[in-house]
């Protein structure tokens, strides 16, 4: 319910974007972003910087070619975005913020119950995962077959 304190709890006013990172939630991801390549050079990116360019990306579903220009270079963030889709860090850097907002809400880590709905699952089409087009196109006969042809 949206009570002012709630509204409080939930105010991203001071950051930059809504979709960035707060100091607290910056604590539980920082630790799951892999350390740099051993032998090569420092690393110069700004880890949190490329993390809130994800999340903008994420949460806007803007095309690569219009991140803002205070983010990294596309590049860089596509780069990062790969290693940790590849490698699962997205995942469990999901899995930490969700796991904080329920604690914040002084819930269970993770659901109890949840309510599935019709819009939300998708059946397989009758007969299988053929594709629709296959499954509803009629099958043709062979023309040698017919006396009109032969």
């Amino acid at each position: 319910m949206w009570t002012s304190e709630n509204r409080a709890r939930y105010d991203r006013d001071e950051l930059r974007y809504p979709s960035d990172v707060t100091d607290a939630e910056w604590a539980l991801i920082e630790p799951l972003i892999p350390a740099a390549k051993r032998g090569g050079r420092r690393r110069k990116t700004d880890m949190r910087r490329t993390f809130n360019a994800v999340m903008y990306l994420l949460s806007t579903g803007c095309q690569w070619r219009y991140l803002p220009k205070d983010f990294p270079p596309q590049g860089t963030v596509r780069r990062y975005f790969d290693a940790w889709s590849w490698r699962g860090g997205l995942g469990r850097m999901h899995d930490a913020l969700y796991e904080f907002c329920r604690a914040q809400e002084g819930r269970e880590a993770s659901p109890t119950a949840a309510i599935i709905d019709s819009q939300s699952v998708k059946s397989p089409e009758k007969g299988g995962s053929r594709s629709i087009r296959t499954g509803s196109t009629q099958v043709r006969k062979s023309r040698a077959k017919n006396d009109i042809f032969s």
